[in-house]
């Protein structure tokens, strides 16, 4: 390994190395300072990215432009999770140096899914951070309904883990080769059954991380069960690294006419269903897990006119939806106390008693709603704009109504902050602290920012995605 490869994973190494770290300075020496500490250690990866940013190919991994944005954006969902996490988990008594340790272990396997240039490799990646997920959503050990979401992302989990390997094993057997860019190089002409069954599963495994219909029935669950700066974060930053890693694995389809069937009907029924089970939710948490679950329908949209830029929309579309999620899910983690505001109806009046938090909740619903001028409505015309050129009439006739329809739910959020007064007398809400602020204002920023001015964004990603 020489001394350019050294510098390109020292990001990796940065995460890796720190995980050991924080878990054995947290066993000598227990406290909050330790979400600083991991706080530290990722931003020192995300300025190596940035201010020293070397390529390198070796074997199983390759830094390029394309790994390194996904890093710095997973990076950067991962450290506002963390700021969210230390005032709440202070509230929750969630102690330990499990969970920061935890955290950067995830962001690990995000930042080596993204460089991966084999299967091994990439399986490695998607099953690490997904492995830490089982954790953090079974963090608090004396919550029922914590254990129970545990419990049931733990085995869709492993389920999807085995189609993935299996398909995995299926394509190796068929072509005699893990490397991506090799498989790729042989797609074409003929499609073997074995390799096209491979190829399947493959998909199948990836519509679980991607919650995609029929693969997302365990997302309302575990969001509404999990802590929520861990939502936050799974919601978000795994959303990431799974479309990071598809990118990565659709050469393999080549011109095969059954990936763009299957991912038409996967957007059609993720759509859908994501958007029409929203509708008649009371709590907010799994309001915005079933609206999550549609807004990936929009996702797998882009990927069908993926000749027609298509991938491009899908980044930035997600790189939005990450935005609105860590800053929704983060007004819930700030605003809890012993317990979390779930129900729609305890936001009633928030947006005065606590401008920050409700200001950053009501952007994030503009947002995922695809209202201006908020990035959403950016993204939604992006995806939009792919499938039309892309000759997908249909399907985003489909999008464009089911996102009407999601704007029902997503207004009602704003209506019960701004419009709806208290019904009962409610305890004043406490004063956030400076990493809860930060927290919630850097989201906020960011989603008015792409939806005012999407242009450097879109010029990058049109660059990185060749």
């Amino acid at each position: 390994m020489t001394s350019g490869d050294m510098m390109a994973l020292m990001p990796l190494m940065i995460l890796a190395v720190g995980s050991v770290l924080v878990l054995l300075t947290g066993a000598i020496k227990p406290g909050g300072y330790l979400y600083w500490l991991t706080g530290a250690l990722v931003i020192a990866a995300m300025l190596w990215s940035l201010l020293i940013p070397a390529g390198a190919v070796m074997p199983g991994l390759a830094f390029t432009a394309f790994s390194r944005f996904f890093a710095l954006v997973l990076n950067a969902a991962g450290l506002i999770a963390l700021l969210l996490a230390s005032g709440y988990n202070r509230r929750r008594e969630i102690a330990g140096e499990e969970y920061p340790a935890t955290i950067l272990f995830a962001l690990t396997g995000m930042g080596a899914a993204c460089a991966a240039t084999n299967l091994l490799i990439l399986f490695l990646g998607l099953e690490s951070f997904t492995f830490a997920f089982y954790i953090l959503v079974a963090i608090k050990r004396d919550s029922p309904r914590g254990g129970e979401a545990g419990l049931k992302y733990l085995l869709n989990g492993t389920l999807s883990a085995a189609i993935l390997a299996m398909g995995m094993a299926l394509v190796y057997a068929a072509r005699g080769t893990i490397g991506l860019a090799e498989l790729a190089s042989t797609s074409g002409g003929a499609y073997e059954p074995l390799f096209i069954a491979g190829c399947c599963l493959i998909l199948l495994g990836m519509a679980f991380k991607l919650s995609l219909v029929p693969a997302h029935l365990w997302t309302a669950d575990v969001y509404e069960g999990a802590p929520a700066p861990v939502t936050a974060l799974l919601s978000t930053a795994s959303k990431g690294a799974s479309l990071a890693a598809l990118l990565l694995l659709l050469p393999l389809f080549g011109d095969w006419q059954g990936l763009h069937d299957i991912l038409w009907l996967l957007a059609l029924l993720t759509m859908l269903a994501g958007n029409l089970a929203a509708l008649v939710q009371k709590n907010i948490k799994r309001m915005l897990a079933w609206s999550s679950v549609g807004q990936m329908g929009y996702v797998a949209l882009a990927l069908v006119a993926l000749p027609a830029g298509g991938a491009r929309a899908a980044v930035f579309y997600l790189v939005a939806y990450a935005a609105a999620g860590v800053a929704a899910f983060g007004a819930i983690s700030v605003l809890s106390g012993d317990g979390e505001c779930e129900s729609i109806e305890s936001y009633r009046g928030l947006g005065y008693r606590n401008p920050l938090a409700g200001a950053a909740l009501a952007v994030a619903m503009f947002s995922l709603a695809g209202i201006p001028p908020a990035a959403g409505f950016m993204g939604k015309f992006a995806v939009f704009t792919a499938a039309l050129r892309g000759g997908e009439y249909a399907l985003a006739i489909v999008g464009v109504l089911s996102a009407l329809v999601a704007v029902y739910f997503y207004l009602r959020i704003v209506v019960v902050l701004y419009m709806k007064p208290a019904t009962v007398e409610v305890e004043p809400v406490s004063l956030l602290d400076n990493a809860e602020k930060v927290a919630l204002l850097v989201p906020t920023v960011v989603m008015v920012l792409l939806g005012v001015y999407p242009q450097p964004l879109l010029e990058l990603l049109g660059k990185i995605l060749i």
